[in-house]
This record gives C-alpha cells, sequence and structure tokens, in this order.
C-alpha cells in the first residue's frame, strides 16, 4: 500500500472526528490584560515533548485557547525519543494509547495501519522507538498545535497570583505573563540527571566531563568505535547504551553493577490499569507513600529485549556485586577504582538517572522554595529512609504545587507539575505512556475549573447579559420582558 495516501486519507478521518468532537470548541475564558498592558496568557505550556503536547491538547479540547506552548529544542528533538532514549523498541505494549486521548482516528495504531496495513499492524512486535517520535510530530501536526520550539525558559517567577516568565529565542528575550504554567520537561523536569558522588570526579570539570558521559548526554557514539567502554547502571538506560556502544564497534563495554542481581520483577507496571491510575491520587497519604516506596526500593529490571541485545555480543561483560568505588578522568581516559582493584576506561557511561530536586532546577528558584515536598508529610524517619521520594514535590488533584506555609505564595498553586515528579502524588500519570491520556485530562480538567472559579464573577456578568431569545421565531416572543425574580 501506498503510505503517503494513506496517511492522507487517515487525516481526513480525523479532521472528521475532531469536527464531529467540536474540537476546538469556542474559547469561553475571559480575555484580560497583564502588567504590561498586553493579553494575558492563560496557560504557558513548558515542554513540547510527549506530555507536553499531550496537555497542550487536552487544554485545547476543553476550550483553553490563550496558550502558548514551548521547547528550547528544534523541532524533532523535543523529548528523549530522538536524543538519549537509545532503545530500539519501546518497552510499553503496541496497543497502548494517550497521545490521542481518545480519538480513534488518531491512535497510534490508526496511524500504523494507514501506511503498513491490517497485516502490518498483526506482524508488528513492539513500537518502534523512531516510529513513536514519528507518530508523535504527526499528531501535533495534525490537531494544529501551536509549538513554538527554540525557545527557552529563562526565569519563572511570582508576579502577585500570576506568573511571569523570562523566555529566549534566537538570543532575544521576551517577558510573559501567565495566569497558569504547565512544567513539562520529561524524566529530569522536576530534577537534572543524577550524579553518582565520587571523590576523585567534579561534574563540572569539562576534562573530565568530555570521558564520564551520561546516559542523557549527547553521545558521539561512534567516537567510541575500538574503545574499551565502562558502563555503570544496571537499568533499561545502562543496556540500551552498552547496546549502542556495541553496535557503533566499541572493543569492549564492561558493565557494572552494586547489586548481587538484576531486578526481576517490574512492579509498576502492575500499577498500569485503569482502577490504580483513576483511584491512587484519592488515597490517604501514608497508603500512596506506600504503593509508591514500595516499587522504587524494588526497582525495575531492564526489559528483556535490550538484555538480549548485549548479550549476544562476547566482548560484553556484565559484573554484579561491582560497585564503582571511585571515578578519576584525564584528557587520555578515565580510572574506576572496583572493589577488586583499579581498571582503566577510554570512556564511561553513567546510567544512573535522574534526581528529583525542585531546588536544582533555577528557571524556577523563587517558586520551589515554598513548594511542599512529600518529605513534609510523612514521619521523620520514613523522609531519612527513603531520601529521593521525600524529595518529590506534594501536589494537588490537578498537578498544581502546594504551598509549605498556606498564604506565602498564592501564585505557587498557579504552577501544574506535568512531569515525573507527579509521580508520588498521582501516579506514573505524566511520563509513562499508558497513564497519559487520564493524566492529561485530568489536568487540563482541572485548570479549567481553576480558570473559570477565578472569573465566576464575570461569567455571572456574562450569563446576565445573555439575552439569546429562545422564542424569537415563535408568536409568543415578547420583547424586554422582566425576567422572573
Amino acid at each position: 500500500m501506498n503510505p503517503e495516501s494513506g496517511l492522507v486519507a487517515l487525516e481526513r478521518d480525523v479532521r472528521r472526528d475532531l469536527q464531529r468532537l467540536n474540537y476546538p470548541p469556542a474559547d469561553w475564558v475571559p480575555q484580560t490584560l497583564g502588567p504590561d498592558g498586553k493579553p494575558l496568557l492563560d496557560v504557558l505550556v513548558i515542554g513540547a515533548g510527549m506530555c507536553g503536547q499531550t496537555a497542550a491538547f487536552a487544554l485545547l479540547r476543553e476550550g483553553v485557547r490563550k496558550l502558548r506552548v514551548i521547547d528550547r529544542e528544534s523541532a524533532g528533538r523535543e523529548g528523549p525519543w530522538g536524543t538519549f532514549a537509545r532503545m530500539p523498541t519501546l518497552r510499553s505494549p503496541k496497543h497502548l494509547t494517550g497521545p490521542d486521548l481518545g480519538v480513534p482516528a488518531l491512535t497510534f495504531r490508526a496511524w500504523y495501519e494507514a501506511q503498513h496495513g491490517v497485516a502490518g499492524w498483526e506482524a508488528l512486535y513492539k513500537i518502534d522507538r523512531l516510529d513513536w517520535l514519528a507518530y508523535l510530530l504527526w499528531v501535533r501536526r495534525t490537531v494544529g498545535l501551536p509549538v513554538e520550539n527554540d525557545t527557552e525558559l529563562l526565569k519563572l517567577e511570582p508576579a502577585g497570583n500570576l506568573l511571569r516568565a523570562q523566555l529566549r529565542k534566537g538570543g532575544v528575550e521576551e517577558t510573559v505573563y501567565s495566569r497558569k504554567a504547565v512544567l513539562a520537561l520529561g524524566r529530569d523536569g522536576s530534577g537534572m540527571p543524577r550524579w553518582p558522588q565520587f571523590a576523585g570526579f567534579d561534574p563540572q570539570d569539562p576534562v573530565m566531563r568530555a570521558r564520564v558521559l551520561h546516559s542523557a548526554d549527547d553521545i558521539d557514539f561512534a567516537a567510541l568505535k575500538g574503545k574499551r567502554v565502562g558502563v555503570l547502571g544496571a537499568g533499561a538506560s545502562a543496556f540500551d547504551n552498552a547496546g549502542t556502544a556495541l553496535e557503533a564497534g566499541a572493543d569492549e563495554v564492561v558493565m557494572c553493577v552494586r547489586r548481587a542481581h538484576l531486578p526481576q520483577i517490574n512492579r509498576p507496571k502492575w500499577a498500569s490499569f485503569p482502577g490504580f491510575m483513576h483511584g491512587c491520587e484519592g488515597l490517604p497519604d501514608e497508603m500512596r507513600w506506600k504503593f509508591f516506596t514500595t516499587m522504587m526500593e524494588a526497582q525495575v529490571p531492564p526489559p528483556h529485549e535490550s538484555v538480549l541485545r548485549c548479550d549476544r555480543y562476547p566482548n560484553f561483560q556484565l559484573r554484579l556485586g561491582t560497585p564503582w568505588l571511585d571515578v578519576r578522568a584525564d584528557a587520555h581516559g578515565v580510572s574506576v577504582v572496583l572493589p577488586q582493584g583499579e581498571e582503566r576506561f577510554d570512556a564511561v557511561i553513567v546510567a544512573t538517572g535522574f534526581d528529583v530536586d525542585l531546588m536544582q532546577r533555577p528557571e524556577i528558584a523563587t517558586l520551589s522554595l515554598h513548594a511542599l515536598v512529600w518529605g513534609e508529610r510523612v514521619p521523620k524517619e520514613e523522609a531519612a529512609h527513603f531520601a529521593e521520594e521525600a524529595r518529590f514535590p506534594y501536589i494537588g488533584p490537578a498537578f498544581e504545587m502546594q504551598q509549605r506555609v498556606p498564604g506565602a505564595l498564592p501564585a505557587l498553586a498557579n504552577l501544574h507539575v506535568f512531569n515525573w515528579g507527579a509521580t508520588l502524588s498521582h501516579g506514573a500519570l505524566a511520563g509513562d505512556i499508558p497513564g497519559l491520556g487520564i493524566g492529561a485530562g485530568r489536568l487540563a480538567r482541572g485548570i479549567a475549573r481553576g480558570l473559570f472559579v477565578a472569573d465566576a464573577d464575570k461569567h455571572y456578568a456574562a450569563m446576565l447579559a445573555f439575552d439569546e431569545a429562545e422564542l424569537k421565531p415563535t408568536r409568543y416572543y415578547v420583547p424586554d420582558i422582566p425576567e422572573a425574580q
């Protein structure tokens, strides 16, 4: 079949579906002016990857139309799929949905079948990572999402009850006022890439960083051809970076894992059913804390496809029970201190994930100082034992940040966390694909509710001014009749 003609026909179906769903509905939010005298944004969506674009689509479906969606990366590099995600296929099963928000013609299956037919879909094992990226970009274009690429958030700070954003694009800075903002900055959106603490390594040293790479870096794997590479970590990113290095022709890849065994059970996979995703936000704090600390402490095993990807190479070594004690890098290579002694590598890749710590996000520093975190909602001994989980922001029903001291910074409630930092409060609804549709819908409805409540007086005045006479086409029409009290 002709993939191009198939997509043309599918896009026609999408337009018809969206028209039947009255998308996008009329803009019902009253226009107001900001402190600069310019029209005020209703929502600034920061990040245009999978979460950001789905949040924006959900907001448009609720009639919230005065919004901007920005991303510091160029088109196609938003999120991990075209950058540091290095797995051949997605971990999730192919039937997953989310970015479509329940529109059948917008599902990945519809997109794939339009190009490869039903037989192609039936033959598909799992979704190719770059196909998923192409699909996301297709959804964005097809539903008309207004994404501004190469636009960086420099600072987000309170301005009364509003949020003031300092943006930069092409060297030109701009100040924007918005009633609400959505932090959709991906896996590191509530923190930064995690670096283990080594006495001999400074991640700010450019000489060391040239040899000690993080799995989230833009790595030149071709430069690793013929080299000896060390990898620290046991998760999906560790195996996928190791596999990419092996496929690029690395002479040897040695992966070191602190644990004596790889994790075996993917407990978060159990939690991907509608009841949990809809219901966990309504649980008492102690039960939510119990669920997620149990899941995170157990850790998630790497996908078997990623393990087999590495294991077929004879020059791959997996060393269990082998922590790194220290790392020292110079212009010629990296020395790693192991319990068995010191080993030399040409380069190493640290695949230790991301920290959740709002204070590591300089753009929101003036806001995050006032943000309530989970460590303040659980007993001190629990917070000390689960130090990482304790740093997750404690957020409300619409993903809004909560104040540590009530009344200290009202604008904080207008900042919505739609990234991995939302997990302890809502579950994996703002990062993992299976919960994305539920999360984006909850976010958009909560924002719409907040905007309406804030403008209740204006809406009441508009109701009083409403004068559409239903009976005008009939003989019973009476002009200017007083309304019943």
